[in-house]
């Protein structure tokens, strides 16, 4: 039976907290642009910045959390001798985890 690692629980949930504000650009990103395009959300009317601010902000936010998110996780797979199985899959998910919680609490409160 393979276990995921609880080292890799605890890096991921960790990881995860900081995680909250570039998953919250990708989010807000991902309604106002993509989403919107196809008419299935509405844009913020007083979205007319363009794609500019997105490059300048996203961009290096995105690449600063997968520096670091990357390297510590890739660590921490190449220590285990044996295949964890879906590692990746499931250190996406738990580093979501944070982002869920503070998503059910805002639309709870």
């Amino acid at each position: 039976m393979r276990t995921y690692p609880p080292a890799a629980v605890l890096l991921n949930v960790l990881l995860g907290v900081p995680a909250v504000v570039p998953v919250g650009l990708l989010w807000y990103f991902a309604v106002s642009w993509p989403l919107a395009g196809l008419g299935w959300t509405e844009r913020d009317p007083t979205e007319n910045d363009g794609m500019l601010p997105w490059l300048l902000l996203a961009v290096p936010v995105l690449s600063v959390f997968l520096g670091v998110w990357w390297p510590a996780n890739h660590w921490l797979k190449g220590r285990r001798r044996r295949a964890v199985g879906p590692y990746w899959t499931v250190s996406v998910l738990l580093t979501l985890v944070p982002t869920g919680v503070l998503a059910v609490l805002v639309a709870v409160l």
